[in-house]
């Protein structure tokens, strides 16, 4: 067996540098901020017991997080009924993104603890990666870019507006 090649992800490094990542748990902000600045925050939903939003640094165009409300990291401490609306949340939004952007498949993960890869450990958040066949290429490995083929904005008012107005 031979040893793994690394994965390189250079446009990531936005995402590490960020200064988000000093100023505590962005979750909780933007649970907290005023709905009328969920646009700014990019967020698209929020039930009695979560919040969704477009993730500010996508692996691929579309990926959105869903997360409880409550600051939890660890699925122990989550009550039953936080993770069922959770799981519906999941639901809805796989099927809005469906609907509207068309793609072929989705990853759909959740990462525990900061040793299996959780940016933001203290809060759980669950990621929804829409893919379509053949959305890898050289770019990332080549040109040091990812190609997200639509801005955050134009995403926003592409699931939060009717269908009829795309």
């Amino acid at each position: 067996m031979t040893d793994p090649a690394p994965l390189w992800a250079p446009w990531r490094l936005d995402y590490i540098k960020s200064t988000d990542r000093d100023e505590g748990c962005f979750l909780c902000r933007y649970r907290d901020a005023d709905p009328s600045e969920d646009a700014h925050n990019l967020v698209i939903g929020r039930g009695e017991q979560t919040i969704c939003l477009l993730n500010r640094f996508p692996y691929n165009n579309g990926h959105l997080l869903v997360a409880p409300l409550e600051h939890v990291g660890d699925l122990q401490d989550v009550s039953v009924d936080v993770l069922a609306e959770c799981m519906s949340e999941l639901k809805r939004w796989t099927g809005r993104l469906r609907e509207r952007m068309s793609p072929d498949g989705f990853n759909i993960g959740l990462n525990v603890g900061r040793v299996a890869g959780a940016g933001l450990p203290g809060h759980l958040h669950w990621h929804i990666v829409p893919r379509w066949n053949g959305d890898t290429n050289f770019m990332p490995i080549v040109g040091n870019a990812n190609v997200i083929p639509q801005s955050l904005e134009s995403l926003h008012g592409l699931l939060l507006n009717e269908r009829s107005a795309d």
